[in-house]
């Protein structure tokens, strides 16, 4: 029989959580329940917050005396700790939970802990807002609370009784479809190299490897890193490295300051591209900082703008991608599309910039550590289906290197 974890402040939202126990058992499930508060439960949890404590290095006593910002960050670093701990020990199957803002800090970050792929569900008061900090590269499923989890109203049970259906639903239904196994390949994807790295996977799925491809906005970036981290890929097609200019010039797409490192980290076999780094990402038109008004701007849709990289920006991303190439050990290849790295940075297209484009190339070429990282220049664009085909190639050739 399936048992979900049930985690949260069993002090203050005793009665809430008690009604979605009960509920979850009512549907033939298990519950583990796990006390997360500073203060004595108001029901009897199979985890207690001494316990949580305990992981963090600390006692309950000392937490509930001190104010609620430490309280938080102690108990959240317990859960961290405990609650992969306790999925390895096969106590839960899925895991669920609900908060305001204190209690989705608390237990979002256990839950982006464990495996992906395990049930995870979060009803929230921020989760209609900025997630990101809440669900990390995981896979927790948010559900808006559209009231405070505060109290039993015809609304709130409504909220709640839908997210404890949908755990029910995740643990209690498998897919029975068994995937063929195959060596896992990840790959990066923006809407202006979509040809390119379109025509690589195929290349790819033709030649018997199985390819994930990530968006590169950000999120997606993270999460590839995560995984490759994770140990679950075993080649790395990295075409498109967009997330550099908005880590560096300013835009909102950026995937943080580690971006390019976990292949090189685990000598995992890289082909790295220069997609889409002819552009900055904003949102709607109007929220372009004031500070680049006057340059080359580019409604890619009603909420993104696309703002042209200059030579002096190409020069510092250049750099930087010099910097994380560094990193690589082994089995490296660096693919240059000599005649434009996104769609609309070829002859005729808004962004098409030779200098801007002969900046980057000049850093890379002379930057790159060529003992380790094969340069390879191509006269044609990055969603040449040659480039595409190449860069897949050399991916495979790279893998089957002993």
């Amino acid at each position: 029989m399936p048992t979900i974890a049930i985690a949260g402040t069993f002090d203050t939202k005793g009665a809430e959580f008690f009604y979605v126990k009960e509920l979850l058992e009512s549907l033939g499930l298990k519950t583990f329940t796990i006390h997360t508060g500073a203060y004595e439960p108001t029901f009897q949890p199979d985890v207690s917050n001494e316990e949580v404590a305990k992981a963090a290095g600390t006692d309950i006593q000392t937490v509930a005396k001190s104010d609620r910002a430490y309280a938080t960050e102690v108990l959240c670093q317990g859960m961290k700790k405990l609650v992969p701990e306790l999925f390895k020990q096969g106590k839960f199957d899925g895991i669920l939970s609900f908060g305001g803002s204190g209690g989705t800090s608390l237990v979002t970050p256990a839950m982006q802990a464990l495996p992906i792929g395990v049930p995870k569900v979060m009803v929230s008061t921020v989760a209609s807002g900025n997630t990101a900090p809440y669900v990390g590269t995981s896979d927790i499923v948010m559900i808006p609370s559209i009231v405070d989890v505060s109290g039993l109203n015809s609304l709130s049970v409504k909220i709640f009784s839908n997210a404890a259906f949908a755990i029910a639903g995740m643990v209690k239904f498998e897919n029975k479809q068994v995937m063929e196994k195959k060596p896992l390949v990840a790959a990066t994807m923006f809407g202006v190299t979509t040809p390119c790295v379109t025509a690589a996977r195929e290349y790819l799925e033709d030649r018997g490897y199985e390819v994930l491809v990530f968006h590169a906005t950000g999120t997606g970036g993270k999460t590839m890193e995560a995984l490759v981290d994770a140990g679950f890929i075993e080649g790395v097609l990295d075409l498109t490295t967009t997330e550099w200019v908005d880590e560096l010039v300013g835009g909102v797409l950026n995937a943080g300051p580690h971006r390019l490192e976990a292949a090189s980290k685990h000598r995992i076999p890289q082909v790295v591209s220069v997609g889409a780094l002819d552009m900055c990402n904003f949102g709607p038109y109007d929220t372009v900082p004031k500070q680049f008004a006057n340059r080359n701007l580019y409604k890619h849709n009603p909420t993104v703008t696309l703002m042209r990289t200059s030579v002096e920006e190409n020069e510092i991303i250049g750099n930087k991608l010099v910097e994380k190439l560094k990193l690589a050990k082994e089995r490296t290849a660096l693919y240059l599309p000599l005649k434009g790295v996104s769609a609309i940075d070829v002859e005729g297209q808004p962004f098409y910039g030779p200098e801007e484009d002969k900046k980057l190339f000049d850093v890379l070429r002379n930057g790159v550590n060529r003992d380790v990282v094969e340069v390879v220049e191509m006269d044609c664009d990055i969603n040449d289906v040659k480039f595409a085909e190449a860069a897949a190639q050399k991916l495979i050739d790279l893998m089957n290197q002993e």
